[in-house]
């Protein structure tokens, strides 16, 4: 089970785009919490502007807002969950260079992937849980990217290299 966590993202073209590049990866959920925009909305109508990124991955794909992220990553870490934030921290490994994990992960039953707000990263309250921190190594003057790119380069890294084939349902 992979699922990925979108605590505070404040964007809701971000949340689209990530929705589309998760389902196509074969993301199995998508978990929002914070102020993440959901796209269905208070009132249960659909969000035009996620459904615009996203091109109906958003009715495809499983999601759930998660109202105690804590409590939530509690219960997902008594059940084994394995949680990777993509984050630059000063432990964090080069997601170049994943072979160095890539079998831990594999052999999890539960991987949660977190990504983190556009601005300040993930929130400590998440950090303190996560296994391992993964970046994007930089070679600019920027400091990082976008959050839906990102999320799609460490989605390829983690899932789009396997041999999946066996899942296709073409």
């Amino acid at each position: 089970m992979i699922k990925l966590l979108l605590p505070n993202i404040r964007s809701a073209q971000n949340v689209g785009t990530i929705f589309r590049t998760a389902e196509a990866f074969g993301v199995d959920e998508i978990l929002l919490s914070g102020y993440t925009p959901q796209p269905i909305d208070r009132f249960g109508r659909d969000r035009s502007d996620i459904a615009k990124a996203s091109l109906g991955a958003e009715k495809i794909l499983p999601w759930r807002p998660i109202e105690n992220i804590q409590e939530f990553i509690k219960e997902e870490k008594r059940n084994g969950a394995f949680l990777v934030g993509l984050e630059q921290e000063r432990e964090s490994l080069d997601l170049r260079k994943l072979k160095e994990v890539q079998k831990i992960i594999e052999e999890q039953k539960n991987l949660i992937l977190v990504v983190g707000n556009e601005v300040d990263g993930i929130d400590q309250e998440i950090r303190e849980f996560a296994d391992t921190f993964v970046e994007i190594q930089m070679f600019g003057k920027k400091e990082s990217l976008n959050v839906a790119i990102a999320t799609g380069i460490m989605l390829w890294e983690f899932l789009g290299k396997q041999d999946r084939s066996d899942q296709l349902d073409r």
